[in-house]
């Protein structure tokens, strides 16, 4: 049976130039609803991954930070080349609007959080908790925050 294009895999990684976010798509439902889907690419594909637990550990500070600079987030979640998230929001979000408020829980965790910050560490709460580490979400976050977050994935636009 033929499978659908998934568009992240018609994407040529080797183009673009992380950190960035992208608008992948607006979707229209059924009743009129939309859903906005982005990138938010950290590091570079093929040459950098987060470990995962500190990608384990940013994607649970995103989960709440986008959602009180955003409105309408749905979700945050990492991709499995840990390279980045894909964020889903309700309506139509700018891409600027987007970057700028990723750059902002960037700069709050790399500036701001401690341990009792991070939501969901314990064993009922986080389906792998052991697998932690704020040390490394500082580090990355200032790592990308240093290379500056681009409205645009091929042509570095930062903002």
């Amino acid at each position: 049976m033929p499978q659908a294009n998934v568009e992240s895999f018609e994407l040529d990684h080797t183009a673009v130039k992380a950190p960035y976010v992208r608008k992948i798509t607006v979707e229209n439902g059924p009743a009129g609803d939309k859903i906005t889907n982005f990138d938010l690419r950290l590091v570079q594909p093929n040459e950098e991954a987060i470990g995962m637990a500190g990608l384990h550990t940013i994607e649970h500070l995103l989960a709440g930070l986008l959602r009180t600079r955003l409105s309408g987030v749905i979700d945050c979640s990492p991709f499995g080349c840990q390279t980045g998230f894909h964020l889903i929001t309700w309506g139509e979000q700018d891409n600027t609007e987007v970057a700028k408020a990723l750059k902002s829980a960037l700069e709050e965790i790399a500036n701001d959080i401690e341990w009792a910050d991070v939501p969901g560490t314990n064993i009922e709460s986080c389906g792998n908790y052991k697998n932690h580490s704020l040390f490394s979400a500082k580090e990355w976050a200032k790592l990308i925050l240093s290379r500056g977050i681009s409205t645009d994935p091929f042509e570095r636009q930062v903002i």
